[in-house]
């Protein structure tokens, strides 16, 4: 736990996963003095209340924002521009204001122009989620040895990206800086592409008529199990990510398009010892994954981390 909080006052406009995962981390490692807090529904709004865990829930992002020293956006990405705008002239000069959205060019663009001069822009993604949702879905635990990937736009003050890498380190995470446009050529392979493929393959299900839902929900192997997780993520939330990062996603997309074909030839070929050469290379990058410490090797079922909700 920190001797001192690195923030006498945090804003969070949302309370979603991510937003209620900071929330429970930050006050469990004693981050920041105050908490505060808004979401769009009023119901959220209540729940947030109840659950206790922030110092005070607002009805208005403009109340919010009110001499916070940190200001996190959790929301879509569609939504941060506009946000930006209604909160732009209420920032505290030499505030921190940030977002965890997964598309980053698209969310420099929409709020740069809005802010104000003397506030600090370093937009953040942390890389973690579960398929839940809501103010509920929360845990302090989340973002444990997972990548928070930084993006200040060009001229922002080192420090103030300093004091942000260290508000996630102390929540857990691994912080790695680069420019936005890279960034979103990488999470479009390793994120975008694999939610636009469980989608698609969720709904090619849905959609067979010689194979009934029921049997699709009672034979699912791991590998069905695993798309149906995915597949399972806020619809708001990834409609906005896929259009906000189109170039890049459509770009992997062709890749993935031209890959595919290949494997059908090799299968309409029969030639095994070009599936074999494949997959063979394929599984090197998932022992990769697991060796670093991104994933675990054990089954699904009884994952620690899979209980993991509040």
């Amino acid at each position: 736990m920190t001797t001192a909080p690195l923030f006498n006052r945090i804003a969070l406009i949302g309370f979603g996963l991510i937003g209620g995962s900071i929330a429970r981390g930050a006050r469990a490692q004693g981050l920041v003095g105050e908490i505060v807090t808004t979401a769009r529904s009023e119901k959220t709004r209540a729940r947030v209340a109840e659950l206790g865990i922030v110092d005070r829930v607002v009805e208005t992002n403009i109340e919010a924002v009110k001499d916070a020293d940190l200001v996190i956006l959790c929301i879509p990405v569609g939504a941060c521009g506009p946000v930006a705008a209604e909160i732009a002239a209420y920032l505290k000069p030499g505030a921190v204001i940030s977002d965890v959205g997964s598309v980053k060019g698209a969310v420099v663009k929409d709020m740069a122009p809005h802010l104000p001069d003397g506030v600090h822009f370093v937009p953040a993604h942390p890389v973690a989620g579960t398929e839940h949702s809501g103010p509920d879905s929360g845990f302090a635990e989340l973002f444990i040895n997972r990548w928070c990937i930084l993006t200040p736009p060009e001229g922002t003050d080192p420090a103030a990206t300093d004091r942000l890498r260290a508000f996630w380190a102390a929540l857990g995470a691994k912080v790695e800086i680069m420019t936005p446009d890279h960034h979103d050529l990488v999470l479009a392979i390793t994120s975008h592409l694999p939610h636009l493929i469980a989608y698609t393959i969720v709904g090619t299900a849905d959609e067979l008529a010689q194979v009934t839902e029921s049997e699709v929900i009672k034979f699912s192997a791991g590998g069905f199990r695993d798309f149906t997780r995915i597949a399972a993520s806020d619809p708001t939330m990834w409609r906005d990510v896929f259009l906000a990062n189109k170039d890049a996603v459509l770009e992997m997309l062709g890749t993935f398009t031209e890959d595919l074909s290949k494997l059908t030839r090799a299968i309409r070929r029969g030639d095994g010892e070009a599936l074999f050469d494949h997959f063979t290379r394929t599984r090197a990058i998932r022992r990769g994954i697991v060796e670093i410490g991104q994933d675990s090797a054990a089954p699904d079922f009884g994952r620690p981390h899979a209980n993991l909700k509040k």
